[in-house]
């Protein structure tokens, strides 16, 4: 099945209260299965957990890619794109360090924007979604401080490419 699907994530281990709680390794450590569920109380829900993601931008603008475009992540779980399910067949997954709580920065956008340009050159991506709009009622991210509209205007996007209408 063809990749053309971008989604939009969050993510901070543990779930950062202050812009200071950032700059962890946990999100790597929890995206290659090697995190030390011991090390925080919070962990331990996450153990036995396994998830992927094709690519993490920290706050910084950092990009670590932990999977090829090309091979199945596990990001979206239960998830529906206009009546396709499973999402993970056929999208790539982008977490974002950050909360539904925090604003990101500068530096994410204009990774993040540089990022989608490039993956949608490489192959026919139809639309960019959030988290939570491909599985409304269980997830919330990006958030809601995660603006849309920058994101759009930064990349040059074509507003068709957003069917959830966040950046118009």
């Amino acid at each position: 099945m063809p990749i053309d699907l971008i989604v939009l994530h969050n993510i901070s281990l543990p779930p950062a209260q202050s812009a200071a709680d950032f700059g962890t390794d946990h999100v790597l450590d929890f995206f290659t299965n090697t995190l030390d569920c011991d090390a925080h109380p919070y962990f331990d829900q996450l153990r036995g957990v396994r998830v992927s993601a094709h690519f993490f931008i920290r706050r910084t603008g950092e990009c670590v890619q932990f999977a090829s475009c090309d091979a199945r992540a596990w990001h979206a779980g239960a998830s529906d794109f206009f009546g396709r399910p499973r999402c993970n067949d056929f999208s790539v997954g982008i977490e974002i360090e950050g909360t539904d709580d925090l604003p990101f920065t500068p530096e994410q956008y204009a990774t993040t924007a540089s990022l989608v340009r490039a993956i949608c050159a490489a192959y026919p991506i139809a639309a960019i979604a959030g988290h939570s709009d491909i599985a409304p009622g269980r997830k919330t991210d990006p958030g809601p401080h995660f603006d849309w509209a920058h994101l759009r205007a930064l990349g040059g996007f074509n507003a068709a490419l957003f069917p959830y209408q966040h950046a118009l």
